[in-house]
């Protein structure tokens, strides 16, 4: 080996290294709670299902590429149904620690694959350099804290990356089937994650030494690995064709809903994609990936064929749809680093002869950083600490009695009211206290109030349902603690015009009420952003000091409420 390239896998193990610290550093948040609704619902708690069932997931609005991956790690951790099942039921902790750092290591093994694709493709400095902006940019660090499918994605992505740079730069049939296994792997971990066929198929187009006959021999090689990796990690799509096709349906048709999502406000997908690239990737990287794009375009037409249109119609299409999440986007994240690392390495050819080369790099690397390492270092720290809704927690466990009536808003899992392993005999579900059915809708068209278990809410509709009458319902019921979450009411006070029913039911409930308690997330002094999807759910602002919403605790006054009154406490 030369010095060189020890110089070079050094430098890659040391990029290693810091893209999995950040990862798993604040890996344990919330536990033994799980606040993301989609990885309470999705991947662990369907991979421990799978030890009790078929194989069968049965369910396919996300493909279960990486539902199988966690069930395999965690018969190697327990062995049998008995023996997780006793487990997640005691304490979930463990499974959700593992799923996390699983997906993690998948984090980082996309960074390494991607630089190595940057130096298959350009060289060994545009690769590094691309490996450290995807390493440090914000999003890819924050998801890569949860047992979501989004980052672990990103590892068969950029796996195939490397098989369409190698198709390009030699045209090699085995090139073609490493592609092939990045694109299968990836169609059948997140849907999404084969938009990488667009990359294979350019370069198999412009392949710089190869027939014609090894590109037909090469794509149909592709194919047939692509095909078969696919169903390897989804054999179900083949063996139960129909429910496969009905979630592919519904997912679809999830993704194109138009219906509004209270907080979000009126704005296209397209512009909300565009800028979201600013904090999620970084405005620089940002700004150097468009560099890169036009240097490509006029020096490299070849390797711009392979990396232009996928972004660009992924973004398009993704950009048309009725809902859409900045996560959405994480797929071509990879092929933005390699244009940024392509937009610095224009950079340094240009000032060549005015100043050194690897000076021009390295200060062109740290700049391509920076905004991605502060936030990442920064969210990472904050995800280390208590969150606001375990800290409510605490306060209620001292203070509210086992057994009370209480409301709480859906800003926490059901799980929330239980204590993991020691069920109370109190209430006769398990919880510690009786909680108001908030997924239900009391609630009449009419605004009255209806009797009966009422109909099913959506978390995301839970503010329509909100109507001042509620508070004296409270009472009348004996509900006497209401603990609310800037994560819901935020909404309301965001998007007033649509549900103005939600504000007079917060003043009534002021009025109804003192506040005993309240846990923010910002620093002492700092005022936290308005509503968002992004910021309100994520750690990208610097006012953050611990995750998690603000969360306010009422304690209401009269009739079955009276009772001595609590001193307010603020955290």
């Amino acid at each position: 080996m030369s010095a060189a390239s020890a110089r070079w896998l050094a430098a890659l193990a040391a990029l290693l290294a810091g893209a999995l610290a950040l990862r798993v550093w604040g890996i344990d948040h919330g536990l033994p709670f799980v606040y993301n609704a989609d990885e309470n619902a999705h991947f662990v708690a369907r991979a421990i299902g799978m030890f009790g069932h078929s194989y069968n997931p049965g369910y396919f609005i996300n493909p279960p590429g990486f539902t199988y991956l966690i069930h395999a790690v965690f018969a190697l951790r327990w062995g049998s149904r008995e023996a997780v099942g006793t487990a997640f039921a005691t304490d979930p902790t463990d499974a959700y620690a593992f799923a996390r750092t699983l997906s993690a290591l998948l984090g980082t093994a996309a960074v390494g694959l991607l630089a190595w694709a940057g130096a298959r493709m350009f060289d060994r400095a545009t690769g590094l350099i691309a490996g450290l902006v995807f390493a440090v940019a914000y999003l890819p660090v924050f998801y890569g804290h949860f047992a979501l499918n989004d980052v672990p994605t990103l590892a068969p992505v950029c796996l195939a990356l490397l098989g369409a740079a190698g198709v390009l730069r030699t045209g090699r049939l085995p090139w073609f089937a490493v592609a092939g296994a990045g694109i299968g792997l990836g169609a059948a971990t997140k849907y999404t994650g084969g938009l990488t066929v667009l990359c294979l198929l350019a370069a198999a187009a412009v392949a710089e030494r190869a027939s014609v006959r090894r590109r037909v021999l090469g794509v149909v090689l592709a194919g047939a690995v692509a095909l078969g990796a696919f169903l390897v990690a989804n054999p179900f799509a083949l063996l139960d064709f129909d429910a496969f096709r009905d979630g592919l349906t519904k997912q679809s048709e999830t993704a194109a809903e138009a219906g509004s999502k209270l907080g979000l406000g009126d704005e296209s997908g397209l512009a909300y994609y565009v800028r979201s690239l600013t904090w999620g990737l970084g405005w620089v990287p940002a700004l150097a990936a468009l560099g890169g794009a036009v240097a490509l375009a006029l020096r490299d037409r070849r390797a711009a064929l392979v990396l232009l249109p996928a972004p660009l119609l992924f973004a398009l299409f993704m950009g048309s749809q009725g809902r859409f999440f900045a996560r959405w986007l994480l797929p071509v994240y990879p092929v933005l680093a390699l244009l940024a690392a392509v937009g610095a390495r224009q950079l340094a050819t240009m000032l060549a002869g005015r100043v050194r080369p690897a000076w021009t790099l390295a200060a062109a690397a740290l700049v391509l950083a920076a905004q991605g390492a502060l936030h990442s270092v920064h969210g990472s720290a904050v995800m280390a600490r208590a969150d606001t809704r375990q800290l409510a927690r605490d306060w209620m466990v001292e203070h509210v009695p086992e057994g009370a009536k209480v409301v709480v808003e859906p800003v926490f899992p059901d799980q929330w009211a239980s204590d993991p392993g020691r069920p109370s005999a109190v209430t006769g579900n398990g919880n510690r206290w009786r909680k108001w059915p908030t997924s239900r809708s009391q609630v009449n068209n009419d605004g009255t109030l209806r009797k009966g278990p009422g109909r099913i809410v959506k978390l995301e509709d839970y503010e329509r349902t909100t109507r001042p009458e509620l508070v004296q319902a409270y009472l009348r019921g004996g509900y006497c603690w209401v603990v609310t979450g800037s994560t819901q009411y935020g909404r309301a006070y965001a998007d007033p015009g649509e549900v103005p029913q939600a504000l007079r039911y917060y003043a009534a409930l002021k009025r109804a009420g003192d506040v005993v308690f309240r846990a923010s997330p910002w620093k002492p002094g700092a005022t936290g952003p308005r509503f968002s999807f992004d910021f309100s759910f994520n750690t990208y602002p610097l006012a953050y000091a611990r995750p998690g919403p603000e969360i306010v605790v009422y304690r209401l006054r009269g009739g079955q409420c009276s009772g001595r009154a609590l001193p307010s406490r603020e955290t």
